[in-house]
């Protein structure tokens, strides 16, 4: 069990490490001269996979349309994180 809870806990980490990188990568969105720094580079690879499958879903016409999809990865690892980690612990 012991094996278990270590499993999760570093897959708790693991999760909020990537929320904070999101977090970090939509900040860098708005100041366009960061995002060419190479490790906002490094930020954006980390990332993109995470952000890529939510870029679908967009709220708004198409002449303004906001991207959605930091928040949505966000809130899904937060519920993977509540339901499926933190039981474990």
């Amino acid at each position: 069990m012991a094996v278990v809870s270590l499993a999760a806990q570093i897959i708790d980490k693991v999760i909020s490490i990537l929320s904070f990188a999101i977090l970090i990568r939509a900040v860098i969105s708005f100041f366009p001269d960061l995002r060419s720094n190479k490790y906002a580079q490094i930020l954006y690879d980390v990332t993109e996979p995470l952000l890529k499958p939510f870029r679908r879903i967009q709220i708004g016409g198409s002449s303004m349309s906001v991207d959605f999809s930091p928040l949505f990865a966000i809130l899904v690892l937060w519920l993977i994180q509540s339901f499926c980690v933190r039981p474990f612990f």
